[in-house]
């Protein structure tokens, strides 16, 4: 298999009409990627070493979608849509290099596995010129029966062309099909566009394939994996199942997720074994954790990196640029952004830390934050090792507290404060006795 060339075709032309969307179709997202470059990954895992995109509306987009993750992605437009044989020969300049396997696949098909694909490609190797991807629906009803004699597939059958006894088949056409590439544009051309509405059907080459005596078979894929998306319920519903693979696999990774029908995966998450992920939490895309870390329940990662042992949450929220050290700790309502919080540094509770630097086994006490934004520019906060920011303080940056420094309680700080020095930044406290039974007779003598 692997000295085999692969190229697959993926059909990405959809409007997303049926999704109420001016976004094309395939770029509507499945775990923050679009269903497009699923598509490509899956292809390329399964040794697709080039990329034929045929598009159509919103082409350049699409185009950028799928190039993003994969360099070698060639696209082509199809400027009509005339049905699957004629997209798949708008990549004919592609197909004529020569490939040994040819894979055409569907950009509204997000959950297509490799091993789906690969198994396609062994009966390509064995010597077959069409392989088409079924599966077996719990209602076979409008789907397209595959019929099999002795082993071999001779056609595909359109739900309203089947006689009773060829209803009665459960097994169905996928939609994806593998295509020895000595034989490919030859099948392709000679589709013709017998139909009603006058197109030029893919699952034709099965039976023009069958009467040139070309062997010709069918494999078994799950339904999941030839899902097609055409609106917003389906979106969902692929959604719930690629979380369900997701969560799997974490779990079999050695993560531990309490309640893991509430646990939410980007198409990117990456989290170390012996991680513990409580209940309601969202991973968007770009989150890294290193194993041995807790992440609390109802927090929000976005772009974070979290090391060893550190601790998220309940009720944190890390956006893009947030990178955790060993030990570090956020706890609870605390926002970070943009930000280091060194080794054994504690951000506990109620504070906003944004484009700084909080040093190792630094104390961050309740309340604070970092006033890093004057409407126009950002500005740094620099907290060295050891220091301690009492509750409710106000860091204006760009500002600059030294190792082991101590800010009081309630300060605004607007003025560096050097290694080891106290630094108070607040009014000095007045008492004034009786003062207040005084103003309450004042107001209630007024209000009468």
């Amino acid at each position: 298999m692997s000295s085999r060339t692969c190229l697959s075709i993926i059909l990405a032309a959809g409007e997303g009409t049926r999704m109420k969307s001016t976004k094309p179709k395939v770029l509507h997202e499945i775990a923050g990627l679009p269903m497009v470059a699923h598509v490509v990954r899956a292809a390329q895992a399964a040794g697709a070493g080039d990329v034929a995109l045929v598009v159509g509306h919103g082409a350049e987009a699409v185009r950028t979608a799928a190039t993003s993750f994969a360099g070698n992605t060639e696209s082509f437009v199809q400027p009509e849509r005339l049905g699957t044989a004629h997209a798949a020969l708008a990549a004919r300049t592609a197909i004529a290099r020569g490939y040994d396997d040819i894979l055409v696949m569907f950009g509204d098909t997000p959950l297509v596995e490799a091993h789906a694909l690969t198994a396609a490609r062994e009966k390509l190797a064995a010597g077959n010129a069409v392989v088409v991807i079924g599966f077996r629906p719990p209602n076979p009803a409008g789907y397209g029966r595959l019929i099999e004699e002795n082993g071999a597939l001779v056609a595909i059958r359109e739900d309203k062309d089947c006689s009773p006894e060829e209803k009665k088949i459960g097994f169905c056409n996928g939609g994806l099909m593998a295509i020895a590439g000595t034989h490919a544009l030859a099948l392709l051309d000679a589709v013709g566009n017998k139909n009603a509405k006058g197109e030029f059907y893919l699952t034709d080459i099965v039976e023009i394939a069958h009467a040139k005596g070309l062997g010709v078979v069918a494999t078994e894929a799950s339904y999941e994996n030839v899902l097609g998306i055409n609106n917003r319920a389906e979106l969902a519903e692929a959604e719930t199942i690629w979380q369900n693979r997701k969560r799997r696999e974490m779990m079999l990774g050695g993560v531990t997720l309490i309640a893991p029908e509430t646990v939410f995966f980007s198409h990117d998450t990456e989290i170390g074994a012996e991680t513990v992920v409580e209940p309601n939490v969202y991973f968007a895309t770009g989150v890294k954790i290193a194993g041995g870390a807790t992440i609390h329940a109802f927090s929000q990662l976005e772009g974070a990196t979290v090391a060893t042992g550190a601790s998220v949450g309940p009720f944190a929220r890390l956006r893009p640029g947030a990178d955790l050290g060993e030990n570090a700790k956020v706890g609870n309502f605390c926002e970070v952004k943009k930000a280091t919080i060194e080794a054994g540094a504690k951000v506990n509770h109620l504070s906003y830390i944004g484009d700084a630097r909080i040093g190792a086994k630094a104390n961050i006490g309740a309340g604070t934050i970092t006033c890093n934004y004057d409407g126009y520019s950002k500005f740094f906060t620099d907290i060295g090792a050891g220091a301690f920011v009492g509750s409710n303080s106000a860091l204006v940056a760009p500002i600059r507290i030294g190792a082991g420094a101590y800010v009081a309680s309630g300060s605004v700080i607007t003025e560096e404060v050097p290694d080891d020095a106290l630094a108070f930044g607040r009014a000095r406290q007045k008492t004034l006795p009786e003062r207040a039974k005084q103003l309450r007779e004042r107001r209630a003598a007024a209000k009468k």
